[in-house]
């Protein structure tokens, strides 16, 4: 039988031996797989049977699967887990929740509901610290106006947690990750750089006005997704997240058969980012993630090479949507967005690079 913690000496979560980042090697999307490593677990020598209402599988690098209900809707399926990138417990159920609710808005989708993925080191670490844990995932299926109905949990050596989200979509709406056309503009909802404030934060060198910012990007819903879901003239999207903006772009140039330019200088980076890239903090996985994909991108004279290096490789837990535009459609997608956002970069015709970084 399991000994019984005595709640009035659990420490406070982030506070000495319950700092949830000390008891794992990885961090929130960090701990992706590697797009390559990913490509030879996935591969099959096993034939499927033919399922004409399955409208997204295997087949595809989208972020969920989706079927075809028969009336005009679509249920869209996915599932993300992973440990904790912040030491404190209700905070790393936000985040993980809001990350894994992301992937049916990034389809255009809105999702109805949820069930939890739990694993917990019962012998390391006090229950009352997965309790919080839960508490923030039902938090944040509140704001996205879902029920946590339920869920799994085993003792696991590394705390772990995550949702698996059911939702819906009009089949008309439904969004892809490799329909984008030539000559769309390409937007970017939310900064980058929260892989770097959450490595500065594990090696104890996030300033204080900076975990605000940290904590606030990745717990931020992504529900303009369901709207931008409903515009025809936002040809193909998807949510940045542990492979990076480069990784993601270059999945929606290569199922697009196309190419892509970036416009550096007009990337959004999250406050207090660029103060942590000159002190060469960064994530072991912005290195796995350049490394499967390098050879497919070129920067361009004028570009900060190294700092460009470390952001757009960075792994984001729950990134922004990554929306491929028509030109037509550009102010209806930035009334739903609500600000001054800019392009970032755009379609182009493939060519012997996937992505082409500009200044």
């Amino acid at each position: 039988m399991l000994e019984q913690k005595d709640s009035s000496q659990i420490p406070p979560s982030g506070v000495g031996g319950a700092a949830l980042t000390q008891y794992s090697h990885g961090a929130g999307c960090g701990c992706k797989i590697s797009p390559k490593v990913l490509d030879e677990i996935l591969k099959s020598s096993i034939a499927l049977p033919d399922n004409d209402k399955l409208l997204v599988g295997n087949h595809s690098k989208d972020d969920a699967a989706v079927y075809d209900l028969g009336n005009g809707m679509a249920l869209i399926s996915t599932t993300d887990f992973f440990m904790p990138i912040v030491d404190d417990a209700f905070d790393f159920g936000r985040i993980a929740a809001a990350n894994s609710i992301s992937d049916v808005y990034a389809m255009g989708g809105k999702p109805i509901l949820a069930i939890a993925i739990l694993g917990w080191p019962v012998e390391k670490l006090p229950v009352e610290l997965a309790q919080k844990v839960i508490e923030g995932g039902r938090a944040v299926c509140k704001e996205a106006g879902i029920p946590l109905a339920g869920g799994h949990s085993i003792d696991s050596p590394e705390p772990i947690f995550g949702l698996a989200v059911t939702g819906i979509v009009p089949t008309e709406n439904l969004k892809r990750n490799h329909t984008a056309q030539k000559d769309d503009y390409l937007f970017l909802t939310k900064p980058l750089g929260v892989g770097i404030l959450s490595t500065a934060q594990k090696r104890g060198l996030l300033k204080p006005e900076h975990l605000p910012v940290m904590i606030e990007q990745m717990t931020t819903l992504n529900k303009m997704g369901e709207e931008l879901g409903k515009i025809k003239g936002v040809t193909a999207m998807t949510d940045v997240t542990g492979f990076g903006l480069l990784g993601h772009l270059i999945e929606m140039a290569e199922g697009s058969g196309l190419s892509a330019e970036i416009y550096y200088d007009k990337i959004p980076v999250a406050t207090g980012v660029r103060e942590y890239i000159t002190q060469r903090i960064f994530p072991d996985a912005t290195t796995r993630n350049w490394n499967a994909y390098s050879d497919t991108v070129k920067f361009e004279k004028g570009v900060n090479v190294m700092e460009a290096f470390t952001l757009l490789p960075d792994p984001q837990t729950n990134g922004g949507l990554l929306v491929s535009v028509r030109e037509e459609a550009i102010d209806e997608v930035k009334n739903v967005l609500r600000n001054e956002i800019v392009a970032v970069g755009k379609m182009i015709a493939e060519n012997e690079k996937r992505v082409w970084v500009k200044q």
